[in-house]
């Protein structure tokens, strides 16, 4: 079987292309390591538009759901190679089996840099965030921490600080990393306690985090902190060594792409937090893999000859694509 495109992603960027894409009815089919991607590390979330509040889980499963709907099978199973075979096809393998296709979407995302640490991943999504913006708002009046040293974790406690009681700022360095204007307005703040040349430790709790435990990198001091929630924003990595024979990337590492998610090699397009986009957000992310699926599309219609034009959706009620 040829597929007209492999989507390697299932969070809100490859559900995004996928619907798209079989609405135009090309074969589709998403390879993923994990369901959900980024999505899955929230806990409730109230940007999306459409959705006052929404659990993150319920959000992945309504868009899971709706994919299926079209007929796309969404496949746990990671790409380990892919192969650009001639000017048709390209060749992907994963650990069970091979596949071809005619485009490939990348929507791998970001992978937060974790701190590695005893009880961050038994409490993700309770009390241990990644994204301050998507559950900055459900710790009002209530002590969180920030665990960081770049603009980021500046950004994230300053945003906080005008949400909750108290902000520890926590970083392992002796100064911070980021812009001067920021790192100026962060020190003035008056409930933004900074940590320094500290490193959190251990993270505790019952069903929910409760404590921290903050070791001084000098004295080698412990302290015990309670807190609501704790912010980790040690920054995102992107995962992309898998195509870095077939696709320009930044210093980041993240993947270079037009206006039209198109990467340097034709029939592969690219969208959502693994490409250069300033703005990490699950809008942003649905709306470029929109244009990866609607420019895969229009890419294999002219490979046959055929003029595109103007994209319609091709459903039973026939409507212009906006």
């Amino acid at each position: 079987m040829i597929y007209d495109t492999i989507i390697i992603g299932s969070g809100p960027a490859g559900v995004a292309a996928a619907i798209y894409a079989a609405r135009r009815e090309m074969k589709t089919i998403i390879l993923t390591k994990d369901l959900g991607g980024q999505l899955a590390l929230a806990s409730t979330i109230e940007n999306y538009p459409g959705f006052e509040s929404i659990d993150s889980f319920e959000l992945t499963q309504k868009m899971h759901n709706h994919v299926k709907s079209l007929g796309v099978e969404i496949r746990i199973n990671e790409v380990k190679k892919i192969e650009k075979q001639d000017d048709k096809t390209f060749k992907l393998f994963t650990e069970k089996e091979e596949l071809t296709a005619r485009t490939i979407i990348l929507t791998m995302g970001l992978a937060p840099r974790r701190l590695a640490i005893p009880g961050e991943e038994q409490y993700s999504g309770k009390g241990v965030s990644y994204c301050s913006t998507c559950d900055g708002p459900f710790y009002k009046k209530k002590i969180v921490a920030v665990v960081g040293g770049g603009n980021s974790a500046l950004d994230a406690a300053e945003v906080l600080s005008k949400i909750a009681e108290k902000v520890y700022l926590i970083h392992r360095q002796n100064e911070f990393r980021g812009f001067e204007a920021l790192i100026k307005k962060v020190n003035e703040t008056q409930n933004i306690e900074i940590i320094l040349n500290s490193q959190v430790k251990e993270i505790t709790g019952n069903v929910l985090v409760e404590k921290i435990k903050v070791t001084n990198n000098d004295s080698n001091e412990e302290r015990t902190i309670d807190i609501n929630g704790i912010f980790i924003e040690a920054g995102r990595v992107a995962h992309t060594d898998l195509v870095a024979d077939l696709c320009d990337r930044n210093e980041k590492k993240e993947i270079l792409v037009d206006e039209k998610c198109n990467t340097k090699t034709p029939g592969l397009f690219a969208a959502g937090d693994v490409t250069q986009v300033p703005f990490k957000q699950i809008s942003i992310a649905t709306g470029q893999a929109t244009i990866a699926a609607l420019a895969a599309y229009q890419y294999l219609q002219l490979k046959e000859g055929k003029t595109p034009g103007i994209l319609l959706d091709r459903s039973p009620v026939r409507k212009q694509v906006v």
